[in-house]
């Protein structure tokens, strides 16, 4: 379990974060009607930065707004957040980086199966920059649960309660000895694994399935695809087939709580040779490095915190 720092902004102030709590009553807690976002906070000598800031804070405000929730943009300007999570991080004292996860809940208590003129409220805790998955070379499997089509609940929106198809496609691949899923559309292509973007090598060719195939527009996949454009790699976004991913020589996954994971096996087959390939490590390189905040020329990533 990651550890959890002591402090969670909660109702427009700091409190511990053991009094960081929602009704039970609360549209969030009946629902799970609420949306969120997680970013990395990167510790260094020369002080402390948010990874892509306003992409994230961009991503609280569309994925309110796709499920109709429309008390949060009026109220949260883009410079109050930043208050907000320079307070948090303050309170802290944080001294390693971490991962930040922000959500904006519906507490309103019992208000039934909508989401208009609806109180809300901001989380925000601080905790371990922990992987999700292997680091080393995952095997995946292929869910037997199919993702959750964006006409039933949306996957551009990050909204909790639809993290429980998540949830059945890893535990299914935990129960099977695998360290994650891999999610397929209700076309068969390929989306995503159960908390983060696919990429595929194939013919030193990057290539990741498109948003039509019901997957998150994941920051850290656009950073990776700026990466791959300023190293000059070649790459294609389009859909994809799961043999593909079978036949491919480099497969990893990114995400802000995944990194940039590369894949060893899929249904097991192993990848490739087995090892990790030569664009997986310069792609991976790269990403560390942003995320690290040491070079002056990534400042176009980061918002300087402390």
């Amino acid at each position: 379990m990651a550890k959890i720092f002591p402090h969670a902004y909660f109702k427009n102030k700091i409190i511990p974060i053991e009094e960081a709590n929602l009704s039970i009553a609360s549209s969030a807690v009946l629902y799970g009607l609420s949306v969120y976002t997680v970013f990395p906070i990167s510790i260094n000598e020369k002080g402390g930065f948010a990874f892509r800031l306003k992409d994230h804070y961009q991503r609280l405000i569309n994925s309110a707004k796709i499920i109709g929730i429309d008390t949060f943009e009026p109220n949260w300007t883009y410079d109050k957040f930043i208050t907000a999570v320079r307070e948090i991080v303050q309170a802290n004292n944080l001294t390693e980086s971490v991962f930040m996860r922000a959500t904006v809940h519906v507490d309103e208590l019992v208000p039934g199966t909508r989401s208009r003129n609806l109180d809300t409220t901001l989380s925000i805790f601080i905790y371990e920059a922990k992987p999700i998955v292997p680091q080393n070379g995952m095997r995946l499997k292929t869910s037997v649960w199919r993702r959750i089509p964006d006409y039933a609940i949306p996957s551009r929106a990050k909204v909790n309660g639809a993290y429980v198809n998540s949830v059945l496609a890893k535990q299914d691949a935990l129960d099977s000895g695998y360290d994650d899923c891999i999610f397929l559309d209700i076309n068969g292509h390929v989306c995503e694994l159960s908390a983060a973007n696919i990429f595929i090598v194939k013919q030193n060719t990057l290539i990741t399935p498109d948003t039509s195939s019901d997957l998150l527009e994941g920051i850290n996949r656009q950073t990776i695809l700026e990466i791959a454009e300023d190293l000059k790699i070649p790459f294609k976004v389009r859909s994809v087939d799961l043999t593909e991913l079978y036949t491919a020589d480099e497969v990893f996954a990114c995400g802000t709580s995944s990194f940039v994971a590369p894949v060893k096996e899929i249904d097991a087959r192993k990848i490739g040779n087995g090892e990790i390939g030569d664009i997986t490590t310069k792609l991976r390189q790269r990403h560390e490095e942003i995320l690290s905040g040491t070079n002056s020329l990534d400042e176009k990533y980061l918002f300087k915190l402390i």
